[in-house]
């Protein structure tokens, strides 16, 4: 089976520290494109490369579904579409 996955870096607009939730991802935009609001957060999970958290959020942005992971260790966003 193959992945065709696309991961592609991005600027992210979070809330941190909002109630039961450590972080939550509000909106997102690619280079070049506009602003894209995260209408439902689906789930959130850790995975670890190495020594470094990855945490992967499950998001719908309208009738799209998007997976946002923030590498702890430098701090970047991705956002990986299908």
């Amino acid at each position: 089976m193959r992945n065709n996955n696309k991961t592609e870096r991005v600027e992210v607009m979070a809330l941190f520290g909002y109630e039961m939730t450590p972080c939550q991802p509000l909106s997102f935009k690619k280079r070049g494109e506009a602003e894209v609001e995260v209408t439902e957060l689906l789930r959130t999970h850790i995975k670890f490369i190495g020594t470094v958290a990855h945490h992967i959020f499950d998001v719908m942005a309208g009738q799209r579904k998007y997976s946002l992971e923030f590498n702890s260790s430098d701090l970047s966003w991705h956002l990986t579409t299908a």
